[in-house]
């Protein structure tokens, strides 16, 4: 059976020119995993992995640009026109030692190499030549029952590679399939040894989860797995934390994170929901009950969620700035609630930050999640519009160089004038050059009369 969706790219043609030069010279080769299950689906391919007969040492004399990624299991990526495919040879792995790699590969059959793949939607392979699908593992059946099924003992496979118990998580996201019993209860029995994964390969499985629209199944997989508690026991730790009625009648803080990843935009990042994931995780170990107003209290629980969030993210290796950015949703979720009384000069600063856009959605869902009320939100929906005719910070009427042209001195006392003329400014106080010295002359500041407010 041909495959158009795969058989109309620019990708296909390139790579099938791969294929025939590899079956010109004797071997075989054919494309292989996430390539093939996606066309049968009727998406494109964003890339195409090819498996073959070849040993390395032969598809690098074949072909004249090549990178050795992993020769030692039989991985050659190949370098043809403006795109890179991943040839490798067909395999059958030894005994897996630490829960990721097997201590060595033995080069074999297509059949033995399906076989030792991790599910069978993901196990089939497509001849190009022919045009013919070649399932050795029920891969088709499984596409059709929309189900993950783990190829042969369930066990085996996750014993074989950790890391399998998440890409059986995020393969049922996103492509909205069910984990096949058996293959369920093994990933539940061994779910607390994703831990022997690397922390960067947790966090990227974890990101294409949190990055999908199905989020919310995924998470509810995390969860009901035990995958959740092992990797995120800060999130988990939110199951039965109680919250004052009033203002969360959806339940304890666990419930109500889950209903704010329910109500995310279907296009929200990745790190925009691990914000939410992570941005109360503060508030049990900062739960009092204030026996004056009879209320539950979470004192802090911002500034304490906002350091918990920087360990967990540097425990899974993200980048600084990927650290700042979560760090400052958090830290700021309760700031929201003031923005109604906040001076002009204040709100344009905080609306201005780059980060702002990202908090506001969790403002939203933070409120869709609990009590309902967006008045915050639609107040700052409209203060955008009311401010979109000029920049949030416009250019400043004077700078540093205009102070020490008056004389003054380097030091912090340039800050906070130029930090007082900008107020001023914001505040539409001021709206010219002459404006800011007179504000300066009023602040001490003497202009001399050499032309400093052209």
């Amino acid at each position: 059976m041909s495959l158009p969706v795969l058989e109309e790219s620019k990708l296909f043609s390139v790579a099938a020119s791969i294929v025939r030069r590899l079956h010109g010279n004797g071997f075989v080769a054919l494309f292989a995993g996430g390539c093939v299950r996606d066309a049968l689906r009727g998406l494109p391919p964003h890339d195409i992995d090819i498996a073959t007969s070849a040993r390395p040492q032969e598809v690098q004399a074949l072909f004249h640009r090549t990178i050795p990624v992993g020769v030692q299991f039989g991985v050659v990526r190949v370098l043809e026109r403006e795109f890179e495919f991943e040839v490798a040879t067909f395999r059958s792995d030894d005994v897996y030692l630490d829960g990721r790699h097997p201590a060595s590969v033995h080069f074999s059959t297509p059949e033995e190499d399906a076989r030792r793949r991790d599910f069978g939607v993901n196990g089939m392979f497509y001849d190009p030549i022919k045009g013919e699908i070649i399932d050795f593992v029920g891969g088709k059946a499984d596409l059709s029952n929309r189900q993950i099924r783990a190829i042969g003992e369930p066990e085996k496979r996750f014993g074989e590679d950790r890391l399998r118990l998440l890409r059986a998580i995020r393969f049922a996201t996103v492509l909205e399939f069910q984990i096949e019993e058996r293959t369920w209860e093994a990933l539940r029995k061994a779910a607390h040894e994703i831990s022997v994964v690397s922390p960067e390969r947790i966090r990227d499985e974890l990101l294409k989860i949190l990055g999908h629209p199905q989020r919310v199944r995924g998470f509810d997989l995390l969860d009901q797995s035990g995958l959740l508690a092992v990797i995120l026991p800060e999130v988990a730790a939110l199951k039965g934390c109680q919250q004052p009625a009033q203002f969360h009648p959806e339940g304890d803080v666990f419930v109500h994170t889950r209903k704010m990843l329910e109500a995310l935009q279907p296009d929200a990042t990745a790190l925009v929901a691990l914000s939410v994931l992570l941005h109360d995780i503060g508030k049990p170990p900062t739960q009092s009950f204030d026996a004056e107003d009879q209320r539950i209290r979470f004192n802090g629980h911002d500034r304490v969620g906002a350091e918990m969030t920087e360990r967990v993210m540097e425990r899974f290796r993200f980048s600084r700035h990927e650290i700042d950015a979560v760090i400052e949703a958090v830290r700021n979720h309760m700031v929201f609630k003031d923005v109604q009384q906040m001076r002009p000069s204040r709100l344009r600063r905080f609306m201005a930050r780059p980060t702002f856009e990202a908090e506001l959605e969790l403002h939203r869902v933070d409120c869709v999640g609990s009590h309902g009320d967006l008045e915050n939100y639609e107040f700052l929906r409209k203060k955008a519009k009311e401010f979109s005719a000029e920049p949030l910070i416009p250019p400043p009427l004077i700078r540093g160089r205009d102070l020490l042209e008056l004389g003054l001195m380097p030091g912090p006392r340039i800050g906070e004038l130029l930090e007082a003329v900008q107020t001023a400014q914001l505040e539409g106080e001021i709206k010219t050059r002459e404006d800011a010295f007179k504000l300066l002359e009023s602040l001490g500041v003497q202009k001399e009369a050499k032309g400093s407010s052209k």
